[in-house]
């Protein structure tokens, strides 16, 4: 039941015809007793700017999920910005603080590394590869270093992209080893595709999988098939695995807890979702 005590969680982006958090956050507000609600709310990019902070100015407005294609203009627009969220680039939830100002955060990647974390491997001084160091890729690999680890190996088809993502890391984390220009997985303990290879048949792997070592963690953040190629292969090589929406459900947690909300487990938050 919505009342005026509800406390209003947008979910800002357009267009919202594919959005899931609605489907995931509300059966589970609903079934607790949680006087919140999760309203997709379409905002062109034009707007969005104006939008947010209009949005803000709500009594009831508790807090924002934010998604494409507004992560990355979103870290412009909040008072604060959260380490994770100033590496990645990008911005993925905003909460309204006792005085008005605005923090931002980004949970892609804490999604990522909750969820090797709960399958039982460590992550704290271990070395991670990272594939990809665009907009996920780089929420990842700041989620690995805030998590301690030792050494974070970067790369992308755009070389640049990879230099640029490891400065930032090193500028908050300066103890981390941080390497770049290769994709090759030997002697990593944790593997992630960041790329979009898995998305369409037919596509290349994203490395060498000859060179992954069976005792390594492979993550993936494609989300197209539950087992992709790439998985399958690693699967095949005795690598235990993550698929790529293990990372949607276990950052949920992470979001209700920045939102000041009663949390749950990811789990528990699959058994309720309204997927169809």
């Amino acid at each position: 039941m919505i009342s005026g005590k509800t406390k209003l969680i947008g979910h800002l982006g357009f267009p919202t015809e594919s959005f899931k958090a609605p489907l995931i956050y509300n059966p589970y507000f609903e079934r607790d007793g949680i006087d919140a609600v999760v309203v997709p709310m379409g905002s062109r990019a034009e707007d969005y700017p104006d939008f947010l902070k209009l949005f803000f100015r709500l009594s009831n407005a508790h807090g924002a999920l934010v998604t494409m294609p507004h992560k990355v203009v979103t870290t412009g627009l909040v008072d604060d910005l959260m380490p994770t969220a100033a590496i990645a680039g990008a911005c993925n939830a905003v909460r309204r603080e006792s005085d008005g100002r605005l923090t931002g955060d980004m949970f892609d990647g804490e999604g990522f590394v909750r969820g090797v974390l709960r399958k039982g491997r460590q992550v704290a001084g271990t070395r991670a590869l990272v594939v990809g160091a665009g907009g996920v890729g780089s929420a990842i690999s700041a989620s690995l270093a805030k998590a301690g680890v030792a050494e974070l190996g970067l790369f992308d088809m755009n070389g640049g992209a990879a230099e640029a993502l490891g400065g930032r890391l090193t500028r908050y984390y300066p103890a981390l080893k941080v390497s770049t220009g290769s994709n090759d997985p030997a002697g990593f303990d944790i593997v992630v595709n960041a790329t979009p290879l898995g998305m369409k048949p037919g596509d290349p792997l994203p490395l060498d999988i000859e060179r992954l070592p069976a005792s390594a963690f492979v993550g993936e953040v494609v989300m197209a098939q539950v087992i992709t190629p790439f998985l399958a292969a690693a699967q095949q090589r005795g690598c235990q695995i993550q698929v790529g929406t293990d990372m949607l459900f276990e950052q949920i947690p992470a979001y209700l807890e920045f939102f000041g909300l009663p949390t749950t487990t990811a789990e528990d938050l699959r058994s309720v979702a309204r997927l169809g």
